[in-house]
């Protein structure tokens, strides 16, 4: 599209004629008219990869279309993606599985687009070194054999694209400060700033000039660990995208398939 793109803007945009265009781009008279004359640019582009061009991982197509089928009984972000795949693969079968990523993933890409469909992007944010940013995540476990639909406090630090977690049954205020306590005890320090949503948690209401009124315990909390909190503004949570980038990261790579265990509670060493 890019050559296309170049064809059209010298023949519409500069004036040049189908000759000069075909001299200076190396293409052919016809494919330069036949690119300018085109207009449905909407059409269906051909499929380069079929499912008989993965024999190679033929013994490992059930599998993967075992998981997927069981993705089915998962939420749409605690799926599989093909790098989940892939390493799953590998754990399972070690040197006896010898495809590339790339094979598993356009395996998967065709599978997934007959399951479930094409999946939405994300906007990319910079920040500067030492700032977090702060999200829940939801994610479903089993605990001691029942199915919770829990959630999880993921913390990431855009400079270095660095994210930790920690798995809670709700999203309250208790499990939020003993979520960021934890992350700070493990890391060994605390951010100098921290971007949040406005969950009722902090912030008791948003006023005029983008000022908060803050809870009293996460104005304590706040004070005791020295940082600044910073918020997006109303339903405006993208603006936050390296953590909202980092909660499918964490969901695909850390709790797919869905976690078992007897107890969420780990008794301290």
């Amino acid at each position: 599209m890019t050559q296309v793109h170049n064809i059209r803007k010298l023949y519409f945009e500069e004036g040049k004629s189908i000759s000069q265009i075909s001299r200076e781009t190396g293409h052919d008279r016809k494919t330069v008219r036949m690119y300018l004359e085109k207009e449905n640019w909407n059409e269906d582009q051909p499929q380069v990869q079929k499912e008989s061009e993965f024999p190679k991982l033929s013994p490992f197509k059930g599998d993967i279309d075992e998981w997927l089928e069981e993705d089915k009984k998962a939420k749409r972000k605690q799926r599989h993606t093909a790098k989940r795949v892939y390493d799953r693969l590998l754990e399972k079968y070690g040197d006896q599985f010898d495809c590339s990523y790339r094979t598993v993933a356009g395996y998967v890409a065709q599978r997934k687009k007959e399951i479930f469909g094409k999946k939405a992007g994300y906007l990319p944010l910079e920040h500067i070194p030492g700032e977090a940013q702060a999200d829940f995540g939801d994610a479903e476990y089993y605990e001691n054999g029942r199915l919770y639909s829990g959630k999880y406090l993921n913390l990431s630090f855009p400079y270095s694209n660095k994210g930790y977690f920690q798995l809670f049954k709700g999203e309250n205020q208790e499990c939020l400060f003993e979520g960021l306590l934890a992350i700070f005890e493990h890391i060994r320090g605390v951010p100098h700033r921290i971007w949040f949503d406005n969950a009722s948690t902090m912030v008791v209401q948003v006023m005029k000039q983008d000022r908060r009124q803050l809870t009293q315990d996460f104005l304590r909390f706040m004070e005791h660990y020295r940082f600044e909190a910073a918020f997006c503004n109303v339903n405006a949570g993208h603006e936050k995208g390296n953590v909202e980038r980092k909660v499918g990261y964490h969901r695909r790579n850390m709790l797919v398939p869905i976690p078992v265990f007897v107890n969420i509670v780990v008794a301290p060493s």
